[in-house]
């Protein structure tokens, strides 16, 4: 008796250390360490309005939508984009020519493209793959832009913090072929499963939660500076007088969990409106 307690004392505690290990990144993000490699307001907000830092991130205004028909909702902060950037090029994605450009630069991904459910998951990938492929910085249409945005063109990579913890894909961008974007793209195809529940499937196949988790491996065993990928207070994103967007009513498509239960799923059919920068210096 007292053998056979001792063998399930042994396979418990093999169970919950299992369990540590493969819930270990979700744990991490407890533990918010985004602080360290924040933008200063001295980088985005220089005194006498000078940007000393060369650009390193290209200029171009790519939007992503399902086709060439963007929502009134959504116009006057994509008009605002083009405006204030009208040095940057711009190029609208739609469902086909990002299936087109998938399929062209990245063929061994195109199966998993078409196999997902949900047309976010796809308007997802795209931005992470326009990023490694062109850099760039990528906005979502619902984010208008009501600054320049050249002060963010002066790191390597950089994405949008959020509360309490982690980080989101709606903000975000980065020099071409960074090893942060390099390391979402390879594990794409690994992170897609079916979790039974279309938004804890999509969060973490392709979403916000993904993208958090791929940053902690990311910078598990340090990252050189040249590698770092930095992060965008919530004061520089919205609301202050210095920030960089002003969000539109109504937001593309991760509602909270109460609206998206309440009969909002219909989004999940729709793709939500993107804007991606990149460009030349």
């Amino acid at each position: 008796m007292r053998k056979e307690l001792k063998y399930i004392l042994w396979g418990h505690a093999a169970l919950i250390a299992f369990l540590v290990y493969c819930s270990y990144d979700l744990i991490s993000l407890l533990f918010d360490d985004s602080f360290q490699d924040a933008l200063l307001d001295i980088e985005l907000n220089p005194a006498d309005g000078k940007i000393e830092k060369p650009n390193v991130i290209p200029k171009i205004i790519h939007q992503t939508y399902k086709d060439e028909h963007i929502p009134k909702l959504w116009q006057p902060g994509q008009k605002a984009c083009v405006e204030l950037h009208h040095d940057y090029q711009y190029i609208l994605w739609t469902d086909d020519t990002a299936r087109e450009f998938i399929a062209e630069e990245y063929p061994w991904f195109l199966s998993t493209w078409d196999s997902y459910p949900y047309p976010i998951q796809r308007a997802d990938a795209i931005r992470y793959f326009a990023l490694a492929h062109y850099g760039g910085i990528y906005i979502d249409l619902d984010d208008g832009c009501v600054r320049r945005l050249d002060p963010l063109l002066t790191v390597p990579a950089f994405v949008r913090q959020t509360v309490p913890t982690g980080i989101s894909n709606d903000v975000m961008g980065a020099v071409p072929k960074h090893p942060f974007f390099i390391k979402v793209l390879g594990n794409l195809q690994k992170y897609k499963r079916n979790w039974l529940v279309p938004y804890i499937t999509i969060m973490f196949s392709t979403g916000p939660l993904f993208l958090s988790v791929m940053l902690q491996q990311y910078k598990r065993y340090g990252v050189p500076e040249a590698a770092k990928v930095r992060i965008l207070l919530p004061e520089d994103y919205k609301t202050h007088v210095f920030s960089f967007f002003a969000i539109s009513p109504g937001s593309s498509w991760h509602l909270d969990d109460a609206k998206f239960n309440n009969g909002h799923s219909s989004l999940l059919d729709e793709w939500p409106a993107h804007c991606l920068t990149k460009g030349t210096e």
